[in-house]
């Protein structure tokens, strides 16, 4: 059927179009059914009916279909309704538990890529790969697709090193402390981080609380040029972006798919042209990762990886039992971050030590002799609170660190929550004090959260063990509750 353009400047998240109810009758489709455009290319797009915008016989575009297919006003289109695509049937293929080919999850990647897939389409595709899981040589060619389908970074450098952490423990905010303290010695570290998905919140959520974090890959590699390191947002810089659309959709879930986190993790660093890379997998009750046998295996995964990729790696098992540092959401987190370059007393020493620990590994990955020392110097000396200030006022594009950190405010509803009895906190639970912090509004809300007083520490009775921080009242009163009734923390 040949249909008049009209453009709609509004952005949808994916290639949408609009009909009346006249033209979707007579097309025989619904809404959220898809349509195939045809002009000089080809694209799918999800429909949408609305009787006020469009006139039988038009079609209008969102914004991602019209960059597209570049259309001029009342230009003609050939539409029809689109039987389930070739992605849809390779992902019924793994549905049913069938290994798919390198070729056909390059087309799935594509289609993710190129908004082809509905939100609903990818789901079932994680939920495939949880389910019938994914063999060595399917995670290989996923994080092929994934590479494929994306911008890469090349750096003149030889040795060109970054860190990652699995994620799922609240806290944990090593990777800011760790860039700052390696780009000091001398390494380059494109650092791309993800927003969070399990998590109170993510690294690029919590360096966004004082800091640009979308770039261009130009841009970026001058900051790099500039300051040795950098830590930006992934999902702008085009390297395998198929894995931010991805991790919407399990954000959505709230489901953690191990095929994907491999793929995800190993595709992202080599886009990004890293060849030294740390993985840090945290294990323990409350994380993703519950016990050592478990962490073992993936560490294994992540080695054969390398391997096929040709990259330096090395992969260390942290205790994930317990949140890491004082605070979980953003500005919390951003607090521990400063007071620990900043050496002060009441710092967050377990989050320290952890970082040096990190540093000392991806230090000595890349060459650098005496880490151990090298590490603790560069952080007591304040080398590296400086070079965290060059790296932030660099993606600021202007000196403007002291002025941004007295923005770090916390919400202004908050409940300190005592112990109840005298004795030892035996759990702090990771999943449900990140739950706890999602209903305080984390990490949107980035003065919300929870700060610690206590870890797995003894106590006395009266004794504050966890505040929290909102700027909703009702956020509050639901957070209390969820706290009374899941008991994140519990003394014995």
């Amino acid at each position: 059927m040949k249909l008049k353009v009209k453009n709609f400047n509004w952005l949808a998240g994916r290639p949408v179009v609009i009909l009346n109810h006249e033209t979707a009758k007579a097309l025989n489709v619904f809404v959220d059914d898809r349509v195939e455009i045809n002009s000089k290319r080809k694209i799918f797009a999800v429909v949408d009916i609305f009787e006020n915008l469009v006139k039988t016989g038009e079609i209008g575009f969102s914004h991602e279909v019209s960059t597209v297919l570049k259309q001029k006003l009342n230009s003609k289109v050939e539409v029809n309704s689109a039987q389930i695509s070739l992605s849809g049937r390779l992902i019924k293929k793994k549905i049913s538990g069938k290994r798919l080919t390198k070729k056909e999850l390059n087309i799935i990647i594509s289609d993710v890529v190129h908004n082809n897939l509905t939100e609903a389409e990818i789901a079932y595709f994680v939920a495939a790969e949880k389910l019938k899981g994914m063999s060595q040589k399917e995670i290989i060619f996923l994080t092929e697709a994934m590479i494929k389908n994306g911008n890469k970074l090349e750096f003149k450098e030889k040795i060109v090193s970054d860190k990652h952490c699995i994620g799922g423990i609240a806290g944990n905010r090593t990777t800011p402390l760790v860039v700052a303290i390696c780009a000091a010695a001398g390494l380059i570290l494109p650092k791309t981080s993800s927003r969070a998905i399990t998590s109170a919140s993510g690294t690029a959520d919590v360096i966004e609380t004082i800091s640009k974090v979308e770039f261009s890959p130009s841009q970026m590699k001058k900051i790099i040029k500039q300051t040795n390191a950098c830590l930006v947002w992934g999902g702008s810089l085009g390297l395998a972006p198929s894995d931010d659309k991805i991790i919407q959709v399990e954000r959505l879930l709230n489901l953690d798919v191990e095929s994907q986190l491999l793929a995800s993790i190993m595709s992202k660093k080599i886009a990004a042209g890293s060849n030294r890379i740390l993985i840090d997998i945290p294990y323990g009750k409350s994380a993703k990762v519950e016990s050592k046998k478990q962490a073992k295996e993936l560490a294994s995964h992540f080695k054969q990886l390398s391997k096929h990729f040709n990259v330096e790696l090395d992969v260390v098992l942290t205790d994930g039992k317990q949140p890491i540092g004082n605070g979980a959401g953003p500005n919390l987190e951003m607090l521990d971050i400063i007071s620990i370059l900043k050496q002060k007393p009441n710092r967050a020493l377990d989050l320290e030590k952890k970082s040096l620990f990190l540093s000392e590994r991806l230090m000595k990955l890349s060459g650098i002799k005496n880490s151990k020392q090298k590490a603790k110097q560069i952080l007591a000396s304040g080398k590296a609170f400086e070079k965290f200030k060059e790296i932030i006022n660099a993606q600021n594009g202007k000196n403007n660190f002291d002025q941004q950190i007295k923005k770090l405010k916390l919400g202004k509803f908050k409940k300190t929550i005592k112990a109840l009895k005298s004795g030892k906190i035996n759990e702090i639970d990771n999943k449900k004090i990140n739950s706890m912090c999602k209903i305080l509004g984390t990490p949107e809300t980035i003065s919300a959260g929870a700060y610690l007083h206590k870890h797995l520490d003894k106590v006395k009775k009266g004794e504050p063990i966890v505040t929290i921080y909102t700027e909703s009242k009702d956020k509050l009163e639901d957070a209390i509750k969820f706290y009374e009734e899941s008991k994140p923390i519990t003394l014995e």
